[in-house]
């Protein structure tokens, strides 16, 4: 039947049982959530997966990392490692946004290997094979991207990111406004291509009916994709954004009249004083949709601190109200990310979404910064290392300490304010 026909039956289902005892809420509250559509349970039917997450209104913000192989570095045992290193952080969720390779193959062995939800973007797909047969990719096939959608659907993907809101008409606008860094979402760009050399429409918007349909048959939540999201400060709130962000708000109406959960993008790349007003925007025009947003960036001259930009700017808009951060490495715009450039990742977004939380006011989160501060206070480092973010990197800093040194932190010494007060 479906997460949304069960909750709106109030029906048993496992999953919203599961997520509210991880949220410390009842099952009630993340019921109406889904009935409401204000709160999603990314799983597909066809995964068996013992810790779920919900995402949305009055739960705690939640943090995907991305992972996956490129045209130039093909190494699937990596990208196991670093959905391994990404999960042990405590991402909640993955996506493979692999482009490189046995796509089929990858992704059968990362929804294996996978203990969390793990998304897509099925067009990279459709823009593989349609490239593999000597094409463009502007000859992307439709009927190739539904069975695309289809088989990913089938293989068990819990969640997909596709691009929607870009038609006909906000490519004129874009084409009209012109843009400092143009499209930089990398779906977003295949479909205006498609758009400008054939005149054709985005099948993901005209046919979005036969979408929902194959959705509601497995269970995958729609993570509606901003194609026209800002890639740099300068094309933030701009008209392609928004009028692609008023079209996505309209898609949720008809996904939750279909059944199928769905959450909706954002940018990208926003100046401060900006962030709170596109999240106000996409909360009201996305009818209170759960919103999942990459960052946002705050600045564009950090190349390889990008994770600190994009936390500056996630923390905003989290304690603002989005529910779902899209982690950024430090080799965001430079490379392809390494394990360490995961971990980094995930721990930088993961501050973030702590921070939010406290605002927020979710269950356990200023808790957890007391009970830290307490034993800050009473210099009592195991129980630190049990409540702060990362204990390993806790261990490893205080493992440079000599013996003597273990009541302090040896950036006071004797003198600890702590200590002496």
């Amino acid at each position: 039947m479906g997460l949304m026909k069960d909750a709106q039956n109030k029906k048993n289902n496992i999953s919203i049982k599961s997520t509210a005892q991880a949220e410390n809420l009842n099952e009630e509250f993340i019921r109406n959530g889904v009935v409401l559509g204000t709160i999603v349970i990314p799983k597909n039917i066809n995964r068996k997966l013992q810790k779920i997450v919900a995402v949305g209104k009055g739960l705690k913000t939640k943090i995907n990392a991305n992972i996956g192989t490129s045209p130039d570095h093909i190494d699937i045992a990596e990208e196991l490692a670093k959905l391994d290193t990404a999960v042990k952080a405590g991402a909640d969720t993955v996506m493979d946004l692999s482009t490189g390779g046995n796509l089929t193959q990858i992704r059968k062995e990362i929804l294996a290997a996978s203990p969390v939800q793990v998304g897509t973007v099925p067009i990279y797909e459709a823009a593989c094979r349609t490239v593999a047969k000597g094409k463009k990719i502007s000859d992307i096939d439709s009927e190739l991207l539904f069975d695309v959608i289809e088989e990913q659907a089938q293989q068990g993907v819990d969640f997909m990111t596709t691009h929607c809101g870009i038609n006909k008409t906000t490519v004129d606008i874009l084409k009209r406004q012109g843009r400092l860094a143009g499209v930089v979402s990398r779906g977003g760009s295949f479909l205006v291509k498609c758009i400008n050399a054939t005149g054709k429409e985005n099948p993901l918007f005209e046919h979005f009916d036969r979408l929902l349909k194959i959705a509601k048959k497995y269970d995958v939540t729609l993570s509606l994709g901003d194609g026209f999201r800002p890639g740099c400060a300068f094309d933030a709130s701009d008209g392609p954004q928004l009028a692609e962000l008023s079209i996505l708000g309209e898609l949720v109406l008809r996904a939750r009249k279909a059944g199928v959960q769905s959450m909706i993008e954002g940018p990208g790349h926003v100046p401060i004083n900006q962030v709170e007003a596109n999240v106000t925007l996409a909360k009201r025009l996305g009818h209170d949709a759960p919103l999942y947003f990459l960052g946002p960036l705050v600045t564009d001259i950090a190349p390889g601190y990008d994770h600190i930009t994009s936390a500056i700017g996630g923390a905003l808009a989290a304690s603002y109200g989005v529910d779902f951060i899209c982690y950024v490495t430090p080799s965001e715009h430079l490379r392809l990310p390494d394990i360490q450039d995961v971990l980094n990742g995930v721990m930088a977004a993961r501050i973030a979404g702590h921070a939010a939380d406290i605002v927020k006011g979710v269950s356990g989160a200023k808790e957890r910064d007391n009970e830290m501060s307490k034993w800050r206070k009473a210099r009592d480092w195991e129980k630190q290392k049990e409540f702060c973010i990362d204990p390993i990197k806790f261990t490893k800093e205080r493992a440079k300490l000599l013996p003597q040194q273990e009541d302090v932190c040896t950036m006071c010494g004797e003198f600890c304010a702590m200590r002496n007060e």
